[in-house]
């Protein structure tokens, strides 16, 4: 059996572009080039991670240099590079482009397109589970080739998020939730992948984040790109790198479940530097929350055996939204809820919240907040008894819709 080849290149100690641009070119030849998944004359559509306005110094967005290096591998080859993204729900993505350094890209003559302003079509997804249809931009259904540009960093919801959650961001805010909401976040996005099938993963390790990612976590200097055409196996390779399991975000193995690539280890050729050379420990998200928030006196959550990490850290991180908004006394008595229950807890009905769709069968029985995985400001919403009009940004920052 052919084994899915992963690349791992280390650089110097704050890089210059010129050397970012060394490094990308080996880490991609060391995968396998782009000769066998690009031709003259195609469109191929170049994914990074801008989910908010934020430099790649802070690890919560890609560095542009990157993106760069590979449009120029794309040109060379005779093809077309256009650089695309739609941030977060409630994100604007210009914004993103100009805090990121994308503007630049743009001055120096590279397409750089706000998926947000693109006409969007309907595409049937046969083989989703739970996924039966998606709407996507026309420009991303028309590419000949996607490569996938993330970040290196941990995430509250699904343990890490990489280059397969990285193609999430092509989705229009509408059904960036509906992923949460009814889709599943987890299986949503391996059904995702079985439409849009991304060429080649090229991550940026360059600074990544640890803690309370995707945006609120702390930078961490790695100098490494990390690349690889089977995303499934450099999502996991990246894992292990970071300290976690291959399998340990619930992404990569409903990815792996799904047949979309391979995160055993076995199967899995790793060239250029070995794994402990470059492997540190990250710091989990919840880690991190244990650090920043005192637990109110009487808040009390209850999880149940096989409930899932993300809801847990969904809880926990909206435990520091509220104290970011100077409200964490609100959490005060109050009984959460999250995994598939049996024995219902002896709680007052007012502050009894069961969060995600596996409490869902007692939801007259308390405050329900839907969602596989749910959103941390619906939780604080309902804490708080408002309407969720508030979108997380960062640790210090929050926008209106």
């Amino acid at each position: 059996m052919k084994k899915s080849v992963v690349s791992i290149v280390k650089m110097l100690k704050k890089p210059s572009e010129k050397e970012i641009d060394i490094s990308v070119r080996k880490a991609i030849e060391l995968a396998g080039g782009l000769t066998d998944i690009i031709s003259g004359g195609d469109t191929v559509l170049i994914k990074p991670n801008l989910v908010v306005a934020q430099p790649s110094d802070t690890g919560t967005t890609t560095n542009p240099r990157v993106c760069k290096s590979i449009a120029n591998l794309v040109r060379e080859i005779g093809a077309k590079p256009i650089i695309a993204e739609s941030s977060s729900v409630g994100i604007d993505t210009e914004e993103a482009f100009k805090v990121a350094g994308y503007e630049r890209l743009r001055d120096e003559g590279f397409e750089v397109i706000d998926l947000k302003k693109e006409e969007t079509t309907k595409v049937p997804v046969p083989k989703g589970k739970s996924l039966k249809e998606v709407y996507l931009p026309k420009i991303v259904v028309d590419a000949n080739v996607i490569i996938s540009v993330p970040c290196m960093k941990t995430h509250a919801q699904t343990t890490v998020t990489l280059s397969l959650k990285n193609m999430k961001g092509l989705l229009p805010d509408t059904f960036k939730r509906k992923f949460h909401l009814d889709f599943g976040l987890y299986q949503g996005i391996a059904d995702l992948h079985t439409v849009i099938k991304p060429a080649l993963a090229v991550v940026d390790g360059i600074i990544a984040q640890e803690g309370l990612g995707p945006m609120a976590g702390k930078p961490v200097e790695m100098d490494l790109i990390i690349a690889g055409k089977d995303l499934v196996a450099v999502d996991a390779i990246t894992s292990v790198i970071m300290g976690f399991a291959p399998r340990e975000s619930g992404v990569t193995d409903a990815a792996a479940t799904s047949g979309i690539g391979t995160a055993e280890p076995e199967e899995i050729e790793v060239v250029g530097e070995p794994i402990p050379n470059v492997q540190r420990r990250f710091k989990r998200a919840e880690e991190s929350v244990y650090e920043l928030v005192t637990i109110p006196e009487g808040f009390q959550l209850l999880l149940a055996e096989k409930a899932c990490t993300g809801c847990r850290n969904c809880v926990l991180s909206s435990l520091v939204e509220l104290k970011d908004r100077g409200q964490l006394d609100k959490a005060r008595g109050w009984t959460v809820v999250a995994g598939k229950i049996d024995k219902f807890p002896k709680a007052d009905r007012e502050r009894l919240l069961l969060v995600g769709n596996c409490t869902a069968k007692f939801r007259k029985r308390g405050i329900f907040v839907r969602g596989c995985t749910p959103n941390d400001r619906d939780i604080v919403s309902a804490i708080l008894g408002e309407e969720p009009t508030l979108h997380y940004t960062t640790q210090e920052s929050l926008i209106k819709k």
